[in-house]
């Protein structure tokens, strides 16, 4: 004979069973990515900002832009410096620019993918989702 613990015992090991469901994706609102894609895009730049200023540094305190200046120095001649072009100032300047120019591209692909994915979803239906609940 069991017992009534070892019956609960029992049916407490049994795991129900998951529900599935497949869901069709057909629709990217436009909005929603741009938004998404700017967002994803200061990140981005912030990131570029930042590692650039930490490279700089880096390969300015190996000495690797003395080196490369007195390399410059002895083949065009000694008017040329190059220190006074890449100063911190200049790079960081044309960082924060190519940051700039990268958030306008990337927010405006965002825009164009989900415009061509709305496109798309006309003649392919969509995508398939499984999602399960566990």
């Amino acid at each position: 004979m069991s017992s009534v613990a070892e019956k609960l015992a029992g049916k407490s090991n049994r795991k129900p069973p998951a529900k599935q469901v497949r869901l069709r994706l057909v629709y990217i609102d436009f909005w929603s990515a741009v938004k998404l894609s700017f967002l994803v895009a200061v990140c981005l730049s912030v990131v570029n900002i930042v590692a650039t200023f930490l490279v700089f540094t880096i390969v300015q305190s190996t000495g690797l832009f003395e080196n490369l200046n007195s390399l410059v120095q002895d083949v065009a001649g000694a008017g040329t410096d190059l220190r006074s072009i890449l100063s911190v100032g200049n790079v960081m300047g044309f960082a924060v620019v190519a940051s700039l120019l990268n958030l306008v591209v990337t927010t405006a692909l965002g825009a164009v993918v989900a415009v061509l994915y709305n496109l798309s979803v006309k003649i392919t239906g969509g995508i398939l989702v499984g999602f399960t609940n566990n």
